[in-house]
């Protein structure tokens, strides 16, 4: 008679058909936390996607292609054709739309497909931390190794000799997200030529992270390193539809880069998803063609969320020594009698105010030194809050009321 074999056993035998990449995925501080945050019906100011509408000529531009049948495999060159004339207007950029832009499922499969195109075994590849966490997963699975450099809190300034220092022979490219998530991030003129020079004296490729592009605050410009002297060679520009229109669900994204490297991301793509979505894609024609107003609204309709939730925040306790230059995130410091750690902190507060948010500590990747941990047992990696505030007025409102019902007599937020 065959001896039962019991569900764990066949559990256990199953995950050693996992690759070694596959076992070291796990789901997110993000994910792991919505599950207490839908039991506990608490406002979302964790997830980076908006709450309200997306602007109705685009949805209008979405349904008129779906009721047109654009429903097959499709590649709309207009996309292209439009995205070479706004880097040209915005960056004074000259990109061939015929060759030089491959569009893909959303910017994470651009970013994706850009590390598979360029990345060989044991190639290294920079990122600067606190990072998404997206970008490590796409160098690993590629065969890469992530190597971090650390930026320095509160302002998250780039620090020149942890960058020269982190270069080795096997150095392939450095990724660069600006406007930044989590902080909010805007990365100088003088720190693009920095990491401009070390790419140029190191032959090393830039890929960037460009979706908080029309996004920034307080008069900051956008400024892609694609457009400093010599670099649009040396420069993979990845960016989407998501957050300019508000419709991170519609994956439409694309990568630009010298025609070589776009016709691999264009057959990576197309082997792995073959098509963008059809209708969307249409819709982004709509979209691309927005007037300079549209963008200057949304510039300040989120300039004036952010400036409530960093008030909220402060009025909480929160310590707020760096005030966000772009993306729709606040990265804010837990106060200052606060025991608790970050994760410990997003717990309660989603228990007890019904408001979640993100652990920072989700965020960071470099080991901090002995003598940078606090009393606590560990130092400002798990002393920070990611509050996204890309949601609407009455969320924001709600939110700041649930917050408030928790505060002591001194006016700050107390969490048991």
């Amino acid at each position: 008679m065959e001896d039962k074999v019991t569900t764990t056993e066949k559990s256990g035998d199953m995950e050693e058909k996992l690759s070694s990449v596959a076992k070291t995925l796990t789901p997110s501080p993000i994910q792991e936390l919505s599950h207490l945050a839908q039991r506990c019906n608490a406002i979302n100011l964790a997830e980076g996607f908006p709450d309200f509408p997306a602007p109705p000529h685009i949805k209008n531009a979405a349904v008129t292609a779906i009721n047109s049948d654009f429903n097959q495999y499709r590649h709309v060159q207009g996309i292209c054709d439009l995205l070479a004339n706004i880097v040209k207007q915005m960056h004074g950029l000259d990109v061939d739309p015929l060759t030089d832009i491959a569009i893909c499922c959303g910017q994470s499969e651009a970013f994706a497909a850009a590390m598979f195109a360029i990345i060989d075994q044991g190639d290294e590849v920079i990122l600067f931390d606190p990072s998404f966490e997206t970008y490590e997963v796409c160098i690993t699975m590629a065969g890469g190794v992530p190597v971090y450099v650390a930026l320095d809190p509160p302002h998250w300034t780039l620090d020149l000799d942890k960058l020269t220092k982190s270069f080795t022979v096997r150095t392939k490219a450095i990724v660069l997200n600006s406007p930044h998530n989590p902080t909010g991030k805007v990365f100088t003129k003088d720190e693009l030529e920095t990491i401009a020079e070390a790419c140029r004296t190191r032959d090393c490729l830039a890929v960037t992270d460009e979706v908080y592009e029309h996004v920034t605050f307080d008069k900051e410009k956008h400024i892609s390193i694609a457009s400093l002297p010599g670099m649009q060679k040396q420069t993979i520009i990845t960016s989407s539809l998501s957050k300019t229109f508000s419709v991170t669900g519609w994956r439409v994204g694309w990568a630009i880069a010298p025609a070589c490297i776009a016709s691999a991301i264009r057959n990576i793509h197309t082997k792995i998803t073959d098509s963008a979505p059809a209708p969307f894609q249409e819709a982004a024609l709509t979209a691309l063609r927005s007037s300079p107003e549209y963008f200057e609204l949304l510039r300040r309709d989120y300039e004036f969320k952010r400036d409530y939730v960093v008030k909220l925040l402060a009025g909480v306790g929160f310590k707020i020594k760096f005030k966000p230059q772009g993306s729709f995130f606040v990265f804010a410091e837990l106060p200052e009698d606060c025991l608790l750690s970050d994760v410990e902190f997003v717990k309660e507060l989603i228990k007890q105010a019904g408001v979640v948010a993100v652990p920072g500590s989700g965020f960071f990747h470099t080991k901090l030194p002995l003598d940078k941990l606090s009393e606590a047992g560990f130092g400002y990696q798990r002393r920070y809050i990611r509050f996204a505030f890309c949601k609407s007025n009455a969320t924001l409102t709600s939110a700041a009321q649930k917050m408030g019902g928790l505060v002591d007599a001194t006016g700050f937020l107390k969490l048991q």
